[in-house]
């Protein structure tokens, strides 16, 4: 059996790493890359260090209009699967990747499967969101991360070949945070201690493109008073620039870091705080509270457990949520017990149609 694997950004490799491992076992993979996010840190050593295979197809699409993007890697990704005729087309999440990668296999009538289906924010004013929907309703094989998921397709209207898998993040942090513990130096780099810092990212259009959300952020950061270390997207970092808003001095703006050196600083934060639906995980992975700055969040389950809390940008609930989060004990193993990827070379193996 052959199947593509199509993927447009580092984070989407990260979550792709675990799924190749295992279904290189068993079938012929190709990756492709659309090259949705040109990224400087996806070097040689990143796929070397974190196991990753390099993509047998680098499309090199780059950034563009959403619909110029989508139209060009469904043309690209339309070749690729005329040369490879896979049996499966494999997308993750998502990006207009995710959904140049379905439009192009239902077309040639090539089965689709999706690994992350039935995520919502219901703000359908977010580009991601209709990725998702389209997607998932194109779909052949849904492969959802929760059971809230699940129930989300469902009440769409879509319940068969809907599985829920786990979710293939946990996987690979379970599999890198010893690797990042070991080689990563970034706490060292910093003179940070465990406990003694948060973390902050903020990289959504929805916060960087507005100037009073923008700035309720900083203003949010600085009244919080401990030390906020906060790697920057190049999109913040222009922002900060443009609406000429300068940084607190309890904030340590630094550039962005690699997938290890991100995993420590997440682990040993004290708080997080984040737009970032992949950063609200992992902060749950590691048992470390979470505030969100968005007014909704994919992950449902990380704000019923107790451990995320929705704020958006209003400094005052910022920082009350930043003095109040406190929660006991170990968060409830929603995400599954890290063999998602396991499960879904299974389903796909044994998928009758």
């Amino acid at each position: 059996m052959k199947i593509v694997s199509v993927v447009g950004a580092r984070p989407q490799f990260i979550k792709a790493a675990p799924v190749s491992r295992v279904l290189r076992q068993d079938y012929t993979e190709v990756l492709v890359h659309t090259g949705q996010h040109y990224d400087h840190n996806m070097s040689a050593l990143f796929f070397e260090e974190l196991d990753i295979p390099e993509p047998d197809y680098n499309l090199g699409i780059g950034s563009g209009p959403h619909g110029q993007q989508t139209g060009r890697m469904l043309e690209a990704i339309e070749r690729v699967l005329l040369d490879e005729q896979p049996d499966w087309v494999l997308v993750y999440g998502d990006t207009n990747s995710t959904l140049a990668g379905a439009l192009a296999a239902v077309k040639l009538h090539i089965r689709v499967a999706h690994v992350e289906a039935g995520l919502r924010s219901f703000n359908r004013r977010m580009p991601e969101e209709h990725n998702r929907i389209l997607t998932d309703h194109a779909a052949d094989l849904l492969l959802c991360p929760t059971q809230t998921a699940v129930e989300n397709l469902a009440r769409e209207g879509i319940t068969q070949d809907v599985h829920n898998v786990g979710d293939v993040m946990y996987d690979a942090v379970l599999h890198n945070i010893g690797v990042a513990e070991k080689h990563s130096t970034v706490l060292e780099r910093l003179a940070l201690e465990p406990g003694g810092y948060l973390l902050a990212t903020v990289h959504r259009a929805e916060n960087t493109d507005d100037p009073a959300r923008l700035a309720a952020i900083v203003e949010a950061f600085g009244a919080i008073a401990e030390p906020i270390v906060f790697p920057a997207h190049p999109r913040t970092r222009s922002a900060l620039a443009a609406f000429k808003l300068s940084v607190p001095a309890n904030v340590r703006l630094i550039e962005p870091v690699g997938y290890l050196d991100m995993l420590l600083l997440e682990n040993h934060a004290r708080v997080i705080l984040t737009d970032s639906g992949g950063v609200q995980k992992e902060a749950y992975f590691f048992d470390v509270p979470c505030v969100t700055l968005r007014e909704e969040t994919e992950w449902v389950e990380t704000v019923e457990a107790g451990w995320n809390r929705v704020v958006g940008t209003v400094p005052g609930r910022v920082t009350s949520a930043v003095r109040e989060l406190s929660p006991v004990g170990s968060p409830p193993a929603v995400f599954g017990d890290g063999r998602a990827s396991e499960r879904i070379s299974e389903i796909i193996g044994e998928w009758k149609g």
